[in-house]
Formats: C-alpha cells, structure tokens, sequence
C-alpha cells in the first residue's frame, strides 16, 4: 500500500516508509516477521515548511520539522513500533542532541533508554495523547510504540546537524522491553542489565513557551526556543 501525500503548508510531501524488513532484527515475534510479506509499517514526513521565509529559518538554525504517521497493527505479539534511535554526542561535549515530539492524533508510548559504557542505566515509559510534548533528555535512545486502535501522528523537532544510530538497538533485537499484546511488558534477554520501568508524565509545555495542546510548529516564530536542540547544555532545566 503506497503512503496518501500528506498536505502541510501550501505543498504535498512524499513520505518515506519504513518497511517491515527494514525493523524486522528489532522485533520480538521473529517467527511472524519471517511468516509476512515485506508490508509498510509507518511513514515519515522529512523536512517539513509551510513557506519559504520558514524554511530559510530553519535552515539557519539546524532545525527540522517531520511529521510521523502509524496506523495501529499487530507486529505478531508485539504492537508496532518504530525501530528506535540513538542521537550521536554534540561536538566537544559529553551530551548528545536531543529531539522534541508531539502527539498530533491518537495516542503513544515513548520508550526511552540511558545507554552508558554498553549499560542501560534508566528507562523511561512516557504515554502521550493528543497535543503532549515529549522532550528527549540527552543520552537517551528512544522508541515509539503505537497501542491504540487508532492511528498515531506524531511531529517532531529535530537538529538538522546529524543522523541517527540506529545500530545500538539493532544488535539487541530491540529495546530493553518490548510491549505485547494483554498488555504485557517483556524484559529483552539481549540486553545484561535492565532497570525497572519508569513511568514518567509528558513534558510540561510551558517550559517551551506553549499552552496545553498548542500546535508547536509555532515555534518556527521563535526559533531560539528550540536552540536546546543543538545546544542542550543551555536548556538544562528541560530534562
């Protein structure tokens, strides 16, 4: 099934799909994966602007704007999931970039793991609804899990100065739980040690200058709001 062009701005974007062989080493059910045609699972939506005066902002100031789109489905026992990402560290510091989310419809989980000299040392679980913001702290890996029975968009911004590393949960067969059908939660063998789950609630949007459920592409009007994404030691206080 071919991704629907998504209207944003003046313009129609082309998403990128993620297929199912491109997330099949991080599943939890491989004898499913094995037993299914390469489908698409979700679609992203890169790079985002609604006028060229904004996209000239965020050109200046190393920012991206995506738009993320995944219909609710089984992956076998486990619900679907995107494949999951580290953030490599900001030059001459000791902390990485870090990224902001917004639910836009449906609901999410988002798993966020602290991964230090090959230790996971914290994860947190963050359950986000429509208009929640969700700020990654440096240092952490991150998964969305859609578990609904809707479909979840989600936004992001994101420093446009890096790629991700998706390798650190690829040799893990995924993060350090998977989230299964019943609601069961499932420690990941792969990984030595594991920290009990923390459940931890949305980020505060006022900490960004926002009201509850206000659209934060807004934030392109104040682009040094967003400075703590290519900077993150400035905004400590966010994490």
């Amino acid at each position: 099934m071919k991704a629907e062009r998504l209207n944003f701005g003046r313009k129609k974007w082309d998403a990128d799909t993620r297929m199912l062989s491109d997330i099949t080493d991080v599943l939890y059910d491989q004898r499913w994966a094995e037993e299914h045609e390469n489908i698409p699972l979700y679609y992203m939506y890169r790079g985002l602007y609604k006028t060229v005066e904004e996209k000239a902002t965020m050109e200046k100031h190393h920012l991206r704007y995506d738009i993320t789109i995944i219909p609710p489905r089984m992956l076998g026992e486990e619900y679907v999931k995107t494949a999951g990402h580290y953030h490599p560290m900001v030059p001459g510091e000791k902390l990485s970039y870090t990224e902001v989310y917004q639910v836009l419809e449906g609901e999410a989980e988002y798993l966020l793991q602290k991964l230090e000299n090959g230790i996971i040392e914290d994860v947190v679980l963050i359950h986000a609804t429509i208009g929640n913001i969700v700020v990654i702290p440096p240092n952490y890996g991150h998964i969305t899990i859609n578990m609904s029975k809707s479909r979840l968009k989600m936004s992001n911004w994101v420093s446009s100065e890096f790629a991700s590393i998706y390798e650190p949960i690829r040799e893990r067969r995924g993060g350090a739980y998977y989230f299964l059908k019943d609601s069961t939660i499932l420690k990941n063998e792969k990984y030595t040690k594991i920290p009990e789950l923390r459940r931890v609630k949305p980020t505060d949007p006022s900490l960004l200058n926002l009201t509850p459920g206000e659209d934060m592409y807004k934030l392109i009007g104040t682009p040094t709001k967003l400075d703590f994404l290519n900077k993150p030691r400035k905004e400590i206080e966010l994490f």
